[in-house]
C-alpha cells in the first residue's frame, strides 16, 4: 500500500511537471526533429527571388516593383506557355499617386490574365503578440488588414500572408485564415493559390485540414527550398525559358537577407527560411492531403500518468536487469508509438514519456545503489568482526539474498574452547598481565576459527563460542570445527611455554564441539543484537567443553560418526555425565584428525 502510495505521488508530480511546460522546449527541439523530415519539393512549384542580385541590378525596391510585376505577369501570360498561377508575396497596399498609371496596368494585367494572387496580411499589435501567454490565442479575434489597393483588390484574388510563432519563437503551424473587417474570413495566401491551381488544373481539391479555434494547423514541411530559385531580375530580362514555367506555380517573393520575410522554422533553427517558401511548404502539403494534428493534451496528460505510476510500480519492486530491459522497451515503443500515430495523423509528445520514465529509472539506479550499499553495510556491521573472510566476500556478493537474519533453523557444528584454571590464575596476576594472557589466548582461538571459515559468536570470559555451517551453508562443517579445535590444541602448546617462562605459568584449553540443530539469527533487542545460535544443540557442545579436561577434545557419538575413519577417537562412553543429558549419552575424546597427520 505503501510502495502504490509513493508510486501515485511519483506520477502526480511528473505529469504535473510536464502540464506546466517544464519539458516543452526540449520536447519540441526533439519532436522536430523526429517528425519533420525533409522529403522531394514538388517541381510544379518554382520560386522566383526578388534576391540580391535583383536589387542591385534594379535599384530600390519601391522605385520599380509595380511597374516591373505588372511587366513580368504580363510577359509570363503572354506565350502558350503560361503559368497556372502567379502567387505573390508582396504587399501592394495603397494607391500611388506619383504613378496612377502604373497601379492602373498592374491591375488591368491582373484582371485580363486570372491567375494573379497578392499578398495581404494583418495589422497586428506588437505589444499585444509579445505580452500575450498563448502566442496562438490572439488570433482569435477580428483584425484591421493591409489590403491591396482598391483597383488590384477588384482584380486579383489575395490571401494572407500571417506566420504564427510558436511560444519558442519557432514556426511550425499555419493559420488556415484569420478574420478581417469588413470582410470576415480571409484564406491563406497559400490556400487561395492552391485552389485556384485545382481550378487551372479541373482537379477537385482536398479539403482544407481541421484547425484548432484560433485557425492554426499543424504544418508538415517537406523542404527547405525549391529548386534554385529563378532571379526576378532574369524574368524582367526576358531571360527565363517559358516552358520552365509552363502549368506550373509561381512564387515570387523576398529572397535577400534584410528585407524582412525570414523565419525560424522546425527545419533548421540556426538558418533562417524565406516566407516564399514556407508558403511553398504549405501549398505542397495541401496537395498531401497530410495533416496530422496534436493529439488532445488532457489525453497525453492520462497516458503519462498511467505510465508513469505502472513504471514507478515496476521499478520498485522488480530487479535490476529486469528494470533495465523495462525502460529501453518503454522509451524505443513509445519512439516507435510516435512514429506510426504521426504516419496516422497525430502527434504525441515524443519526449514527455521516455524522460518520464527515464527519470524513474535513474531514481530505482540510485536506490538499488543506496540499498545495496545499505545491505552491504548492514553485512559488514552484522558480520565484518566475526566471520572468515571468505564468508564475508560470499556475503557481500550475494547481498541480503545469502542470508536469513532474521532467525531459522538449520543445523551447525558448535565449539566451545575454555581457559582451564584461568580464574585462580586471575587472582595471583596483576590485571594487565590477565588481559595480556587472555589477548593472546583469545587471538590464537580467533585466527583458528576464521582460519578454517567459522562464524565467531561471541567471548564470555575466557570462553569461546564459534559455530559452522550458518550463516552460510558449507560443506563439511564438522570437519572444519574440528580442525579448528585441533588447531586450538595445538596452537596452545607454544602459548602455554611462553606464558610458563614469563609468569611461571602454566594454561590449558579444553574444547568441546557437537552438531545439530539450532536457532540462528539476530537476537537481542533493538538496542542490542546479536548474530548467534541458540539451543539444545548449544547447549550440549557447551557441556562438552565443561567435561574436556585441559588439553582434550570432547565429542558427541554424532560429531565422531560424521567424521569416521578421519578421525583418531577415544570413546569414554557413558562415564562422563553432561548436565541436562539423560544416561547414555557417548562422550569421545578426538585425539587426531587422520588428514592433519
Amino acid at each position: 500500500m505503501l510502495i502504490r502510495a509513493r508510486s501515485l505521488w511519483v506520477a502526480f508530480f511528473i505529469t504535473a511537471l510536464a502540464s506546466a511546460g517544464i519539458f516543452e522546449d526540449l520536447d519540441s527541439r526533439i519532436s522536430d526533429w523526429l517528425y519533420q523530415r525533409l522529403g522531394e519539393p514538388d517541381a510544379n512549384i518554382i520560386v522566383v527571388g526578388i534576391d540580391s542580385n535583383t536589387l542591385s541590378k534594379l535599384g530600390p525596391m519601391s522605385s520599380w516593383i509595380r511597374r516591373d510585376m505588372a511587366n513580368v505577369i504580363d510577359s509570363m501570360n503572354s506565350s502558350d506557355a503560361r503559368p497556372a498561377v502567379i502567387g505573390i508575396d508582396l504587399l501592394f497596399t495603397g494607391d500611388n499617386p506619383d504613378s496612377p498609371d502604373v497601379d492602373k496596368r498592374l491591375a488591368e494585367v491582373a484582371a485580363k490574365y486570372g491567375n494573379v494572387v497578392v499578398a495581404s496580411a494583418a495589422i497586428v499589435d506588437e505589444e499585444e503578440m509579445d505580452n500575450s501567454e498563448d502566442p496562438h490565442a490572439i488570433w482569435n479575434k477580428t483584425w484591421a488588414w493591409d489590403a491591396p489597393f482598391k483597383a488590384l483588390a477588384n482584380s486579383a484574388d489575395t490571401g494572407h500572408i500571417c506566420e504564427p510563432y510558436d511560444a519558442d519563437g519557432i514556426i511550425r503551424h499555419q493559420l488556415l485564415y484569420i478574420n478581417v473587417e469588413e470582410r470576415g474570413r480571409l484564406y491563406s495566401f497559400a490556400r487561395v493559390i492552391y485552389e485556384k491551381f485545382c481550378q487551372a488544373k479541373n482537379i477537385t481539391p482536398n479539403p482544407p485540414p481541421q484547425t484548432d479555434k484560433n485557425g492554426l494547423y499543424y504544418l508538415p514541411f517537406t523542404a527547405k527550398n525549391y529548386g534554385d530559385a529563378i532571379s526576378f531580375v532574369d524574368l524582367v530580362e526576358g531571360k527565363i525559358n517559358p516552358e520552365v514555367y509552363r502549368d506550373k506555380i509561381i512564387l515570387i517573393g523576398s529572397y535577400a537577407p534584410g528585407m524582412g520575410d525570414e523565419f525560424s522554422t522546425v527545419l533548421d533553427r540556426s538558418s533562417a527560411l524565406y516566407g516564399i517558401n514556407i508558403h511553398a511548404n504549405a501549398i505542397q502539403a495541401f496537395q498531401r492531403n497530410f495533416f496530422p494534428r496534436e493529439a488532445s493534451q488532457d489525453f497525453q496528460l492520462v497516458i503519462l500518468f498511467i505510465i508513469s505510476f505502472i513504471s514507478s510500480l515496476f521499478f520498485k519492486v522488480g530487479k535490476m536487469q529486469n528494470i533495465l530491459a523495462a525502460w529501453l522497451i518503454i522509451c524505443l515503443g513509445w519512439g516507435v508509438a510516435c512514429q506510426v500515430c504521426y504516419h496516422n495523423e497525430i502527434i504525441l509528445h515524443i519526449l514527455w514519456v521516455p524522460l518520464a520514465v527515464s527519470i524513474l529509472f535513474i531514481g530505482a539506479v540510485s536506490f538499488n545503489y543506496v540499498h545495496a550499499r545499505a545491505e552491504r553495510d548492514k553485512v559488514t556491521a552484522t558480520f565484518g568482526r566475526y566471520v572468515d573472510p571468505t564468508i564475508m566476500r560470499q556475503l557481500l556478493s550475494g547481498g541480503a539474498d545469502a542470508l536469513d537474519v532474521g532467525g531459522t533453523m538449520r543445523n551447525i557444528a558448535v565449539l566451545f574452547v575454555d581457559i582451564r584454571g584461568f580464574t585462580t590464575m586471575s587472582e595471583q596476576l596483576t590485571p594487565p598481565q590477565v588481559v595480556e594472557i587472555l589477548n593472546q589466548y583469545l587471538t590464537l582461538t580467533t585466527d583458528c576459527v576464521r582460519r578454517h571459515h567459522g562464524t565467531l559468536d561471541k567471548f564470555v570470559g575466557d570462553c569461546t563460542m564459534a559455530f559452522w555451517n550458518a550463516p552460510l551453508t558449507q560443506d563439511e562443517p564438522v570437519l572444519l570445527a574440528c580442525r579448528a579445535a585441533v588447531d586450538m590444541i595445538k596452537g596452545s602448546e607454544k602459548l602455554i611455554a611462553e606464558l610458563k617462562k614469563k609468569y611461571g605459568r602454566e594454561i590449558a584449553f579444553g574444547v568441546g564441539v557437537h552438531w545439530g540443530k539450532a536457532v540462528v539469527g539476530n537476537i537481542g533487542s533493538p538496542f542490542r543484537m546479536d548474530y548467534t545460535a541458540i539451543g539444545d544443540t548449544v547447549n550440549t557442545a557447551a557441556r562438552l567443553e565443561a567435561n574436556a579436561p585441559g588439553g582434550k577434545i570432547y565429542i558427541s557419538r554424532v560429531v565422531a560418526d560424521i567424521l569416521g575413519s578421519r578421525a583418531d577417537v577415544t570413546s569414554l562412553g557413558d562415564t562422563v555425565k553432561l548436565k541436562g543429558k539423560a544416561s547414555g549419552f557417548e562422550v569421545l575424546i578426538l585425539n587426531a584428525l587422520k588428514e592433519d597427520e
